[in-house]
């Protein structure tokens, strides 16, 4: 097999860009980096995004749980998931660079520099009907303790804040794993539409009765009401749990998403907001 060639050189460069990496929106969006630009390591990941309908990569399992409370979104108000967004004008952005040390970031064997990324950058809806932008780098604690992941993130920080663009840097600890296990089991039920063998229609009138169900039986366990839906309906078994994901991947129904979702609990522990309450306090009257 042939060795992948790793050199970075500035006809690698002049080729990813024209390959569109690092360039456009939403669907169109191609990320700096790729999984397969590398040999394989055991954590990359892609992911089919929701709010994108493209796939998402990721070299760790952080980046790809941070990803996931991204998409989810519960206040509804990102519209865009940016992976390895590149800093390509970094050189015309920051003017001081002095005290950096830009050396780390050259390879060793041609001396061009690396093109700096960071983790995310996302789009969201701003209070004035406008988009604004926040810039997340995401690292294990581990890597912290680095010198040359303090140095990136030192130049990552100057660049954002030269653009006016609220950055951070994101851990595992600023990540809770049940949450992201919830929201992963509730989303996947999105990608499984197209296995269900229920019409558009179909899961609209089905995912309102469960929905109904759910707000009028709240001492009943949320399995049964969602076995007691299919056996009513004469759907497959395991339709009433995919509706049951389904309500929470689109919000019809909300739970507490950072302690691990029991079936067993009685449906009092879900949450409707107010004006979904008010329609199913009237057609359940």
């Amino acid at each position: 097999m042939a060795k992948r060639n790793t050199n970075w050189d500035e006809n690698k460069l002049k080729r990813w860009i024209k390959e569109g990496r690092g360039q456009g929106e939403g669907k169109e969006y191609k990320p700096w980096i790729a999984v397969t630009d590398f040999p394989s390591k055991g954590r990359c990941a892609r992911v089919k995004g929701i709010k994108t309908g493209r796939i998402h990569h990721f070299l760790s399992d952080i980046q790809r749980e941070y990803f996931y409370l991204l998409e989810f979104d519960e206040a509804n108000i990102i519209s865009d998931i940016r992976e390895f967004y590149p800093l390509l004008d970094f050189d015309d952005v920051v003017q001081d660079t002095q005290d950096l040390k830009t050396h780390y970031f050259k390879n060793k064997s041609t001396g061009f520099p690396y093109v700096l990324t960071t983790t995310f950058l996302i789009t969201i809806k701003s209070a004035n009907g406008g988009v604004e932008y926040i810039a997340r780098s995401v690292k294990a604690t581990s890597e912290l303790e680095r010198k040359t992941t303090l140095e990136k993130l030192e130049m990552e920080r100057r660049y954002w804040q030269v653009k006016s663009i609220d950055w951070s840097i994101v851990t595992e600890k600023d990540i809770n794993s049940v949450k992201v296990k919830n929201i992963e089991w509730a989303l996947s039920s999105i990608h499984a539409i197209p296995d269900m063998g229920l019409s558009e229609q179909e899961i609209i009138e089905f995912g309102a009765a469960l929905q109904l169900r759910l707000y009028s039986n709240k001492n009943s366990s949320i399995r049964s009401i969602t076995t007691g839906l299919e056996a009513d309906y004469a759907l497959d078994e395991g339709t009433g749990l995919f509706l049951f994901r389904y309500l929470i991947a689109i919000k019809a129904i909300r739970l507490n998403m950072s302690i691990p979702i029991d079936l067993n609990s009685p449906a009092s522990v879900i949450e409707f907001d107010e004006t979904m309450e008010e329609d199913l306090r009237s057609v359940s009257s």
